[in-house]
């Protein structure tokens, strides 16, 4: 059976048990690769179609006036199912309305193997950006005329179908053989298509030079070098800058709408100079330098003409991705001499072959997830040569099941292991210690500064993107974070005697392990340290409710949040959390005595496999214990403690957190005190051109810094208004819902003049959830499309992606959205800031820094809130122009900005731009005119 029917419903909504019902059918029939028929059919549904629906599809009212009943066209539809697989675009949607309308007039409904191709490119696409339809087609380069049309949609996935049976048909016997073993837990039934596909393979054996076949799985082989360039000698550095930034010059014949920049060059030059004077720098390079290629330049050159390495240090993923892809092959291109670089991630990141094998070939019955995740998995092993998860998407339950599978869950990888030589773990540092250019993030350079390991390859010059994020990254990372989810993770990871449990199956292959954990009453001891660990955190969670209001702030992801001042709690209370976080460590204490004895028993009979795997989750006991220890019973004055609580959450939802309240000294010591040139650089380093507050911030203030600031390349007095309404109501006075009816009102007439394309940006969540639900109240039917962070789901870049794709819409968006989301040319027009944004003064972390200022005879308010402020306020003002031909409005709703003592600072510290301060019309007005 070779007939493949793909089928696509457009329905008035997704619940025909609730009324919902066809309004149009389409069907493509596919055989042997060939489309030889099509099927489309308008349907009547008695109903009235919802207008977002309308929208959606084009499909209207009067359309379907006319079209036939679905029981007038029911027996056609079921003929063309004759004899085939039945094929959709998320199979239970369609085939389950389908059969729903095939029942309910009287039918059998359709029973015949489905294939879900959703399903199938989760599995055989695994680096695909995404899976609906439209990101898939687009990532193919299939033709997709008519999105959410029915014959349309089926056209593209009959067309999906044939690109996903091909790449089957390209995988060797072993994977299709992993496949075929858990089939049957998948909702497509593949085991057909495999049985025939595997039968032929035993004839005619898969030639794939790219793969390597060990221990039953394919593996991809890393490709052969290119040949060097030849170089006969290096030009001088100014001879290679010439060649870059001269006009005609070779960057504008390779890249797309270059621009020649002068601060770009500016930016190189002083990078170079504090390489060869050994000197560290502070650039901030306004929004347009290029200060990725300006600071890649001089990494590179500086790294082979001394033959040392150079390390690039970002705080997103996402800018090393830009990197990577982006900036590094035009360099490639470019450069007159090679150069190697390799892309360094913490230990989590990357899959340990060795974990996944034994949890390929473990008999456990998994969740659909788990097998999904297994799968996906087997197949990325074709065509990775990473192994870096952040390649793939895993679905939620298998970014658990990855944990488990991760390099950071084996511990130490023995160099005798067969294992060893093929670990990407070991593939990437080997690559790293070789390489001119390493790129990493901050997480992992500030953990390498203070790890007894060497985590990155030794180096002396380092340059530090998104440098306003480097103190807060360096206190998580010299603090520590500790929740309920994560402890229980650890035990069940370990587990009890359940059938499938780590422990268990140590004990069924291992007599000794049997006798010791039924000595020991192992699962006892287990299941009461999950016990107590429930109720600590369960006691927590109502220690922090019960605290006063003022005790308790809320943050802007809507998590109450309680400082831990051991010296002001109330002490009968906090003694009953001490007391139960030592019973907690002695439970856990015990659980690593009985894996210790274990331990013995295996090094006495040299059963080396196993002894690493227990060391391992030795470790994760031992942590903690020592987290707990910490935060509960150690007093120190030094660290900031504090609790989050999901307030609606589950009731050990409790989050704990310790960090430093001032890192300026750890990173003097083990940053700058220890290598010749660190250069920090971001968009958003100053206040008031003064760089004070981020050199003392960070241990800088001792030491001679190069410190420079690049203006932007754009004509700002020219491409964007700035505007201030002096009509608010004031919010201090009570008047918080009026002021969040105002910052509505102004949203929506904005919206009128900018035909939607803004972007909305609060400090606080709470404020963000009201303004969305009064919008939505007070906005004519569906005139704007409003999507909003933490109601609207979906990751940051899914909602960025929401607003581009609605011609009208408006984004409200809390902390992460104001800085590092890029939204060009006519997709934005304006930037609403609601509040100044100014963190809540009972912020832990802001309070224990005021207080170490305040001991120190300072000022917190101009050393630390205003600076902070001050800084998000720049990034916030960044988002709106990306580009020389970008215009726009900042609308500032608070008016603190014009009438406080402080608003100057603001101000001073972004580009010139026209001011305007006035009542709320005539901004309107005045935006009308110039827009």
């Amino acid at each position: 059976m070779r007939k493949f029917v793909v089928v696509d419903l457009e329905t008035t909504g997704h619940t025909p048990s609730k009324g919902d019902r066809i309004i149009e059918i389409g069907i493509v029939i596919l055989h042997e690769g060939q489309i030889i028929k099509e099927y489309s059919s308008l349907i009547n549904p008695n109903t009235d179609i919802p207008s977002f629906i309308t929208n959606l599809t084009g499909i209207t009212d009067s359309d379907v006036k006319d079209a036939p009943s679905f029981k007038a066209v029911a027996n056609e539809v079921i003929e063309l199912f004759t004899d085939s697989y039945i094929v959709a675009h998320n199979i239970p949607f369609d085939l389950g309305f389908l059969n729903y309308e095939l029942e309910n007039v009287g039918l059998k409904a359709l029973n015949q193997p489905v294939l879900d191709t959703v399903e199938l490119a989760r599995i055989l696409l695994p680096q695909a950006p995404g899976f609906k339809l439209g990101q898939l087609s687009e990532y193919l380069s299939l033709q997709h005329d008519d999105p959410h049309r029915a014959l349309s949609d089926a056209y593209v996935t009959a067309k999906l179908l044939d690109v996903l049976l091909d790449k089957l048909n390209r995988l060797p016997y072993e994977t299709l053989h992993q496949l075929q073993v858990m089939e049957q837990r998948l909702k497509s039934d593949l085991d057909g298509i495999l049985d025939k596909r595997i039968e032929q393979l035993t004839f005619e054996p898969l030639e794939r030079d790219d793969l390597e076949i060990y221990r039953g799985l394919a593996l991809k082989k890393e490709g052969k070098h290119e040949q060097d360039k030849q170089v006969n000698e290096i030009l001088s550095y100014g001879e290679l800058l010439d060649s870059f930034f001269q006009s005609n010059s070779s960057l504008s014949e390779v890249m797309e709408n270059y621009e020649q920049r002068q601060g770009q060059r500016e930016m190189s030059e002083l990078i170079f100079d504090s390489f060869r004077s050994s000197q560290h720098a502070l650039i901030e390079a306004e929004t347009g330098t290029g200060k990725s290629l300006a600071y890649l330049i001089p990494a590179i050159y500086e790294s082979v003409t001394n033959k040392e390495r150079v390390v690039v240090s970002t705080h997103l993923t996402q800018l090393q991705t830009q990197l990577l892809d982006k900036e590094i092959p035009v360099l490639e291109q470019l450069l007159p001499f090679d150069f190697s670089v390799a892309l360094i991630k913490g230990k989590q990141h990357y899959l340990s072959l060795n974990k996944f094998e034994k949890e390929l070939f473990s008999s456990t019955q998994d969740n659909y997830d788990i097998t999904l995740t297994k799968t996906i998995i087997l197949i990325w092993l074709t065509e990775t040569l990473t192994g870096d998860i952040d390649e793939i998407q895993l679905p939620s339950s298998g970014k658990l099941f990855f944990r488990r599978v991760s390099t950071d869950s084996e511990g130490a990888i023995d160099p005798r292991s067969p294992w060893f030589t093929r670990s990407f773990y070991q593939r990437v540092r080997t690559k790293a210690q070789k390489a001119n250019l390493i790129i990493t993030n901050h997480s992992l350079l500030c953990t390498d500064l203070v790890s007894e390991y060497q985590l990155l390859p030794s180096y002396q010059k380092v340059i530090i993107d998104e440098a306003h994020h480097l103190e807060a990254t360096a206190a998580k990372h010299f603090g520590l974070k500790l929740d309920y989810i994560n402890i229980q993770f650890i035990l069940n990871s370990i587990g009890s005697l359940q059938e499938g449990d780590w422990i268990n199956k140590l004990s069924n292959n291992y007599p000794c392990v049997k006798e010791t954990i039924t000595d020991y009453k192992w699962d006892k001891w287990w299941q009461d340290t999950k016990i107590e660990a429930d109720e600590l955190f369960r006691y927590l969670f109502t220690y922090v409710i019960d605290q006063h209001k003022k005790d308790v702030a809320i943050n802007d992801i809507g998590r109450y949040q309680y400082r831990i001042d051991e010296e002001n709690e109330i002490q009968s209370k906090w003694n009953t959390i001490t007391e139960m976080v030592t019973r907690l460590s002695f439970n856990l204490r015990d659980l690593i005595h009985i894996l210790s004895t274990i331990k013995q028993d295996f090094v006495k009979q040299e059963v080396e496999d196993e002894i690493d795997e227990i060391q391992s989750m030795i470790g994760r006991l031992q942590m903690i214990i020592d987290d707990l220890e910490q935060l509960f019973l150690q007093p120190d004055h030094s660290q900031v403690k504090w609790v989050e609580i999901e307030a609606y959450g589950a009731k050990n939802a409790v989050y704990l957190f310790c960090e430093p309240v001032d890192v300026s000294k750890i990173l003097y010591e083990h940053l700058f005190n220890e290598k010749k040139s660190v250069v920090l650089t971001s968009a958003t380093l100053t206040m008031s051109k003064s760089f004070k507050f981020i050199r003392e911030r960070l241990g800088l203030s001792e030491l001679s810094v190069i410190e420079k600031k690049i203006e932007s390349p754009y004509t700002y007095d020219s491409q964007v208004q700035l505007m201030v309404p002096n009509d608010f109501p004031d919010v201090k006075y009570g008047k918080q819902d009026d002021f969040v009816y105002a910052t509505c009102e102004a949203i929506l007439s904005l919206a009128e003049i900018t035909n939607g394309r803004m972007l909305v940006l609060f400090t606080s969540y709470d404020m963000l959830r009201k303004s969305y639900t009064l919008l939505r109240e007070i906005m004519e039917q569906d005139e704007f499309m409003v999507i909003a962070q933490g109601v609207s789901s979906g990751s940051r870049s899914r909602l960025k992606k929401n607003f581009q794709a609605f011609e009208r819409a408006i984004l409200l968006g809390t902390s992460s959205f104001w800085e590092g989301v890029d939204i060009p040319g006519s997709d934005l027009s304006c930037i609403m800031i609601v509040r100044l944004p100014f963190q809540p003064p009972d912020h832990p972390i802001y309070e224990a820094k005021s207080q170490h200022l305040k001991e120190n005879g300072k000022n917190p308010f101009m050393e630390l809130s205003l600076p902070n402020a001050v800084i998000r306020f720049k990034q916030g003002f960044g988002r709106l122009i990306r580009s020389s031909t970008d215009r726009g409005i900042v609308f500032i709703c608070d008016d603190r900005i014009m009438k406080a003592r402080y608003g100057k600072f603001f101000i001073d510290s972004i580009p010139k731009v026209p001011v305007s301060y006035n009542n709320t019309q005539k901004l309107m007005q005045l935006a009308e005119d110039w827009l």
